[in-house]
């Protein structure tokens, strides 16, 4: 047998006061006496009261849950940026919803919606890599509250976005690495539909030319970069005539397995191969050889990010200036790519 859901009429049934004096009490409301208002929350908890959040936005217009859409949770940058968010959110008083795509956008498309029913007051999201038609994200402009991008974001939908300077992180990657005496510089990206990993090839081709490397389409190559991307093409690389002596990758998951590929092929890294992550990923420091690595600064992303959403609310209308805000980064040198060092 299901149970019936408790309802204000039941507490209110219990200790003979109308359903009105119920609301004002668990809204703390101040023309309800403090007796009034401790009986009723002690009712509410015996019955098993869950206040219905959805009836409760509808009635006044502000839900305090933010939705927040992530490719993926498993990755220490996403996981980084949640939890600061969820922090600064927190302290104003709201609380965040939490999906992820898997980088599926079927699966944005549904959380698009799920959050959009659930009456949030915002979402903050980052893109999945199969994102290409923007119609749902347009949803969410059309439905009159704040979208603010982080990390994965499209300058079609001209909205507040948060991220790091992706364009120079390729320079600064390409720059240490010519630094290590690297002539024939390889890249696993991402797919250049997403325009993070559309800079990151920008940045890493510009930066070839602008230290007189030769850009070979060979040494180019787009993935998922999940592990086994990584391994896929480190494998690839390999096969060539002429292998790369350096393989810089957009992301610290693909490294891992292009790591793995070399260390099970005994090639000495970095002295035959250097290799270059992207993220900062927690084990990128824990591997043999370590991963050198972009720091993101998922930490500060996730403030920034918060930050935006309550200038929003503050303002109680969608801001006519859109914010944007790139980052700095830093490359962390380690084993996989000093070869000054080994």
């Amino acid at each position: 047998m299901i149970k019936k859901k408790t309802t204000i009429k039941d507490i209110a049934n219990v200790l003979n006061i109308s359903p009105a004096a119920v609301s004002k009490a668990l809204h703390n409301d101040t023309r309800i006496s403090e007796k009034t208002k401790k009986a009723v929350r002690q009712v509410a908890k015996n019955l098993n009261y869950q206040r219905n959040h959805l009836a409760s936005a509808l009635r006044s217009g502000k839900s305090k849950l933010v939705g927040v859409i992530v490719p993926r949770t498993n990755s220490n940058f996403f996981s980084s940026v949640i939890q600061n968010l969820e922090e600064v959110l927190n302290k104003e008083g709201y609380n965040i919803i939490i999906t992820q795509s898997n980088e599926s956008y079927k699966k944005e498309c549904d959380s698009i919606d799920t959050l959009l029913y659930t009456q949030v007051d915002g979402i903050i999201a980052s893109m999945a890599n199969q994102t290409v038609d923007l119609t749902h994200y347009e949803k969410i402009k059309s439905a009159g509250i704040p979208l603010i991008l982080f990390d994965r974001g499209e300058n079609d939908l001209n909205v507040d976005y948060i991220g790091i300077d992706d364009y120079n992180s390729s320079h600064i990657i390409v720059k240490h690495l010519v630094d290590q005496g690297c002539k024939r510089i390889a890249h696993i990206g991402g797919y250049k539909r997403t325009r993070i990993f559309n800079n990151r090839i920008k940045g890493y081709i510009d930066a070839l030319e602008k230290h007189n490397l030769p850009l070979n389409d060979e040494l180019l190559v787009e993935s998922n970069l999940t592990i086994e991307d990584g391994r896929e093409k480190m494998l690839q690389l390999l096969s060539l005539e002429n292998r790369p002596d350096a393989v810089y990758v957009a992301g610290d998951y693909a490294a891992l397995g292009a790591l793995q590929i070399l260390n099970e092929k005994k090639i000495n890294i970095p002295n035959e191969i250097a290799l270059v992550g992207f993220g900062n990923e927690p084990f990128s420091s824990m591997v043999t050889p370590s991963i050198s690595s972009i720091e993101q600064h998922s930490d500060e992303i996730g403030k920034q990010a918060a930050y935006v959403f309550l200038e929003h609310i503050k303002k109680d209308v969608v801001k006519q200036t859109l914010t944007k805000k790139i980052l700095d980064v830093n490359l962390l040198i380690r084993d996989s790519s000093n070869r000054k060092e080994s």
